[in-house]
């Protein structure tokens, strides 16, 4: 392949309808009963409707969904966390409160991989014990609050890039409580990833990226893909021990051997995850975003799990399911990707369900309402612990 042709290669498999293509193909070859590890019982794609739509219908009875984002995971058991943050910065303009936001989000986002099921994070002023995505938000949003992520102690509430190039495991061991007996899966790749991060920002701040955006939008308006572009573009050089093109790291982007030519599945959850986040901030700074369905379902285990758990997507071989995998292995690929492209067949069954537009009901409400919680209940009724139904090896950089 010539250099000018991996360049286009390159920047197509960071658009998310490289996502959405390459995880269809999966889906036409499950169809065809042609893949590996998984079979497919599409048929069972209503059973799922009916259950996620019960759900959206408990949490939000008036169908005022708000977006997946990690700030709802903020507001872990009624707290609102993010406005006694805000209560400091007072006087500040709404283009600084923006960055005081994009900084506190990306960096919890980034910290966002399974926290797996043991680990636990009792929150000092209020008593509660929280896990898993809610456990990991509020500890982390208590160590941005602290100036953890920030290099001047008149400004904690910022992440620079001296900060977090600097930032140590005992650091981030202390803030996360991590001991022996609270084991967090991934804690050095999780604080590496931000010292990678410290170092591509190269004396700035992570924040930096609003002044791009404000920029970008076109009359007033900014795209979810260019949110998401931005982003990958970005924090391509953070990621640890990818595959690479034209020069450039990949991230969360994955081989398998059943796609054609070149053989490469982009999923890009967290990066997707951040989009997601960063959405209601950008909106909330008066730059509205366009093309929310541009971007994809998230490839992670609880919409993934919901799938098998409820059927749709059945192991060819049970064992595997006893066994650690990583996150390459060709099963964990093949259940990323039908979960990307099933929760598109999902997508217009719930809102036809809900009695709901895609203009009212985006795919990132679905999500919220949603597919995520959804899947988290049904593993709470099949597991104790509940654990997804794959055990993926987490280095704490993907998810």
């Amino acid at each position: 392949m010539s250099d000018a042709a991996e360049r286009r290669l390159l920047a197509w498999l960071r658009s998310p309808g490289a996502v959405r293509e390459r995880c269809h193909t999966i889906l036409r070859l499950a169809e065809q009963d042609a893949l590996t590890h998984f079979a497919l019982d599409t048929a069972r794609l209503d059973d799922v409707a009916d259950y996620v739509a019960a759900v959206i219908r408990q949490n939000y009875p008036d169908l005022q969904v708000p977006y997946h984002s990690r700030w709802r995971h903020f507001e872990a058991g009624g707290v609102d966390r993010w406005a006694a943050l805000a209560r400091q910065l007072h006087g500040c303009d709404a283009r600084e409160v923006a960055r005081v936001r994009i900084d506190l989000c990306t960096v919890s986002v980034l910290l966002d991989a399974g926290a797996g099921a043991a680990w636990r994070y009792q929150e000092p002023a209020t008593g509660l014990v929280l896990q898993r995505s809610e456990g990991l938000a509020v500890a982390s949003l208590h160590a941005f609050g602290s100036g953890l992520f920030s290099s001047d102690r008149q400004q904690p509430l910022r992440a620079d890039a001296a900060a977090l190039s600097q930032l140590s495991d005992a650091a981030m061991a202390a803030a996360f409580q991590v001991a022996p007996n609270n084991p967090l899966p991934g804690l050095s790749g999780r604080a590496a990833l931000l010292r990678n991060l410290g170092r591509v920002l190269q004396g700035g701040r992570i924040s930096d990226l609003f002044d791009t955006w404000h920029a970008q939008a076109h009359d007033g308006v900014l795209t979810a893909a260019d949110i998401l572009g931005l982003i990958l573009a970005v924090l391509a050089p953070i990621w640890p021990g990818r595959l690479t093109l034209a020069g450039e790291n990949l991230g969360d982007v994955w081989r398998h051997p059943a796609v054609p030519r070149e053989g490469l599945i982009p999923f890009h959850k967290l990066s997707q995850w951040l989009s997601y986040s960063l959405i209601e901030v950008l909106e909330q700074a008066f730059i509205p975003v366009a093309g929310l369905d541009d971007l994809t379902g998230l490839a992670e285990y609880r919409n993934g799990g919901l799938l098998m758990d409820l059927g749709v997507l059945r192991l060819r071989d049970p064992s595997v399911a006893a066994q650690p995998l990583p996150v390459d292995h060709p099963a964990i690929v093949e259940w990323r990707a039908l979960t990307v492209a099933l929760l598109d067949s999902l997508a217009p069954r719930l809102r036809s369900r809900l009695g709901v537009s895609a203009v009212d009901m985006p795919l990132a409400k679905l999500l919220q309402g949603g597919t995520w919680d959804a899947g988290r209940r049904v593993a709470r009724e099949r597991r104790p612990d509940g654990a997804p139904p794959l055990v993926v090896v987490s280095d704490g950089t993907v998810f």
